[in-house]
This record gives structure tokens, sequence and C-alpha cells, in this order.
């Protein structure tokens, strides 16, 4: 049984919830229709398969959030069938397997290869909701440890008194009450990351996935790949647009993207579908995009390096999150939240700014926006000592990270057209930042902001080659 196709959405129109989407794989036809009832009381979306080669088309059509499959079949048996997506690591969610003549060894073996539960039949109908329940809960616990691993400190939101911040807030909110396309933009290090799940946590797909990825770290040969996925032999490999089905997908760095990868994202969001690469069903797309840039990405476009018409798609509501310099005022805030966080999360110890630190700090110019600002308070607690952080400590630091003390002038030719003088100014700027990192490339990404990836293919364009600068000091 095909599962209906679903019409293209308007993306104008306010957000739905996201049902997570079920397959229920028995070869007894009552129970399939009773599961599949009961399961649609209960809000969640059913599709069904009869036996293992139906169950593999269905799989292969569309990433299930979780799978209740029986294991005697008539031509393949459960436990191979979750041995079989479990070693392509293409199952899409929890397994639950169902028998009416199981045993002990296989309840064991079935959990060995990575299934959540076991239930036997006749199937308590209170037993199997309860299971499913908690397995979608654990996998959307399992889905936000993973994003904490990637984001050690958690903001649960832009922080901020000020009427900058209070402002964003309030457009976030109101954007999260729509699937509109959104395009974030901002200075490195200023919070993109927080804002845009803020977003995803007050819109109704708060309880998806928020996956994210940066463009600039996907190698052209194999982008459309991680995005899109891949079918192969019957093997199915699920890209981000669909691992982030039901909830969101964070694009940062979009103006990175390469163009044919460009081309097909906006064959998908114009489509709302796209293929997989050596597929040939659509998939629908079912995820919100959230495009995130520090560039000038209209610059991109007039420059050819990025296309008009996927730019206005994603431009739809743009956002920019303000550099720290602009809203100060939330300096003593800011370092009040990200010291405890630290002290509870990096199990350092605690620290308190003093008034006259605190003062300093709201006057500093912030070059590297909060990414500076953790950096800093991470610093001081770590090397510091006493119970309190005075102004003199925190020049010292400010001093030792060259950010306020150690000034360059750079001589640029201003009779120069503006990339030839752009290029210039960035040759120069990453050469000193080279000579006071020693050469080291990956404390030049964490110092300016920029990922290295991204770093590296920017020292290509410009010619410099870091083991062939001159080392300060």
């Amino acid at each position: 049984m095909q599962p209906p196709e679903a019409a293209p959405r308007d993306l104008s129109q306010p957000a739905t919830t996201a049902a997570p989407y079920i397959l229920v794989v028995d070869d007894e036809p009552d129970i399939r229709q009773l599961l599949q009832e009961i399961l649609e009381d209960e809000g969640y979306e059913i599709a069904v398969a009869e036996n293992g080669e139906t169950a593999r088309q269905q799989h292969r059509q569309r990433k299930p959030d979780l799978i209740l499959l029986d294991i005697w079949m008539p031509d393949i048996d459960g436990i191979s069938l979750l041995k079989e997506w479990k070693d392509e690591e293409q199952a899409g969610g929890p397994v639950i397997m169902m028998s009416g003549h199981g045993t002990v060894e296989t309840a064991v073996e079935a959990t060995r290869l990575g299934a959540y539960d076991f239930i036997e039949k006749p199937i308590s109908l209170a037993k199997l909701l309860l299971t499913v329940e908690h397995a979608l809960e654990t996998q959307k616990l399992q889905r936000e440890n993973q994003g904490l691993r990637r984001h050690s400190l958690q903001v649960n939101e832009p922080i901020g008194k000020s009427a900058i911040m209070q402002g964003l807030r309030d457009q976030l909110r109101r954007i999260a009450e729509h699937d509109s396309g959104v395009l974030m933009s901002g200075e490195p290090g200023c919070g993109i990351h927080i804002a845009a799940r803020y977003l995803h946590d007050a819109s109704t797909r708060r309880d998806g996935p928020f996956v994210e990825v940066n463009a600039a770290s996907l190698a052209p040969d194999n982008a459309a790949r991680e995005l899109f996925g891949a079918e192969q032999g019957g093997s199915v490999h699920y890209g981000l647009l669909e691992q982030a089905n039901g909830g969101t997908l964070l694009l940062y760095d979009i103006a990175e993207m390469d163009l044919a990868t460009q081309a097909r994202l906006y064959s998908a969001l114009d489509t709302h579908s796209f293929y997989r690469t050596g597929g040939n069903q659509p998939v629908e797309l079912r995820v919100r995009i959230i495009a995130a840039t520090h560039q000038d990405l209209e610059q991109r476009v007039a420059d050819g390096q990025f296309r008009k018409d996927l730019f206005y798609l994603l431009n739809v509501v743009p956002v920019r999150i303000p550099a720290l310099r602009e809203h100060r005022e939330d300096v003593p805030e800011l370092l009040n939240v990200f010291t405890n966080l630290l002290v509870d999360q990096e199990k350092l110890p605690y620290r308190k700014f003093t008034l006259a630190a605190q003062n300093r700090l709201r006057n500093y110019h912030w070059p590297g926006n909060l990414r500076e600002l953790t950096n800093l308070i991470q610093r001081l607690l770590i090397v510091g000592s006493g119970h309190e952080i005075d102004v003199e400590e925190v020049d010292i630091a400010l001093g030792d990270s060259g950010a306020s003390q150690h000034k360059r002038e750079v001589e640029v030719n201003y009779d120069l057209p503006l990339r030839e003088a752009r290029e210039q100014f960035e040759r120069d700027y990453l050469e000193y930042q080279l000579r006071k990192a020693r050469g080291s490339v990956g404390k030049v990404a964490q110092a300016v902001g920029l990922e290295r990836t991204h770093l590296y293919r920017k020292l290509r364009s410009l010619g410099i080659d870091p083991k062939n600068i001159p080392q300060d000091g």
C-alpha cells in the first residue's frame, strides 16, 4: 500500500504540528488495521506493510519516525530486516518488535541489534501506546543531547533586556507561528544558532528534530548526498533534509554552497519535494529551512556566486542578529549567565566580575561578539585565582587576545576596485593572524570566527600558504 502523496503546502500559512510518522509491518490484516486505527486516533501518521518487501519500499519512500515490526512474515523475518536496516544505518527511528511466538533468545537478539523494545502478542494496546510514546520521547532526548554535545553551553533564548534584544525575541516568536523561509544574517559569533533554536522551540515543530549543518563543510562532490540522501542497490542513505523531517534544518554559511547544490536546493524549495541521488521517486519536503550567512548575500548574487532565485526563496523573512556592540548594556547580564553556565556545565570554579570589570567590558567593542565573550570568561575562570575578577585582570586578558591593545594599521589602496581592495585587506589581515598564531590555522579559525574548512578555502583563494608565514615573537 503506497502512502498518499501530500499536496504542496503554502509556506505563508500558519505552521501545523508535524505528527510522528509510524510504519506498521505485520502480515496479519486484522492486526495492521487495528494498529492503524488506534494509532491514527492518537494523532500519529501511519503507513502499513504486509510483508518485508513492502516494508522495504515504504521505508525507502519516506524515513519513519518509528517502526512497529512483526518477527514472523512470509518472505523475510523481522530480525533479518532489522539487521539489514541497522547494518546500513538507515532504520530511521526506534524499532519496536512484535511477535506471538517469541522466545527470550529472540528478544535478546532483537535488543542486541538495536530494537527499542519487544512486545508480545496478543498486544496490550495500553502497553503499546505507552511504549510508542516512550520510544519517541527517548529519540527526541537523544537528538537534544547530540545538540548539546555540539554546543557545550546551552542557551535557550537570545539574552538581554535591551530594546534591541526584546525586539528580536518578539520578532522570532511572530515568525514561529508560520512556516515561512527565514534568512538570518549577522557577524560571526553573534548567536545565530541561539536565535534559530529559539525560533524552532517556539514553533509547532518544537517536538521535531533541530538539525544543523555548515554549508562550507559540504564538499561539492558530496554535498548532494549529505543534503538530499542517496539510493543504491535498494539501500537508502537519508540526507539531512529527511533527518530533519517534521522539524527544522539550519543551514549555516549558505553563501558558501556550490552552485550545483544551490540549484537542487532551489528546486526542492520551489516544488516542496526532491529526489535522492540515484532515486527515481520524489520525497516530500517536510522541514522548515532557516538559512544563515555572515556575508552580504545580495552582493554574492550580484557577483554571480549565488543564485538570485534561491536568494528570494530563502529571504521570505529576513532576520538580522545584532552584534554585541549594538547592545552593550546587556553585557553584565551576559557575563552572569555565561559564568554560571560554565561553572555548572564545565565544572569551572566560580568567580565574580567586579563592577569596574563589568563596566570595562560593557564599553569594549567585542569584535568576536558572544563567542569572544564566552571564550574570555572561560579563560578568566581557568587561569585566574581569587573569588573576584577585577578590571586589571580583564585588561590583561583583553591585551592577550590582541583585540583591543594590538591594533595594526593596514594600508589599502583606495583607488583599487572594491573586490581587489577587499582581497588586499583580507590577505594582510589573515597573514597577521597567522603570524600571531604561529602558523596555526586552527587557532586563527577560532580567533576570527570562521570554520576551519572555510578558512582553508579562503587562504587558498588568496594564495596564502600558512607554512610560509613568518611567526611573531
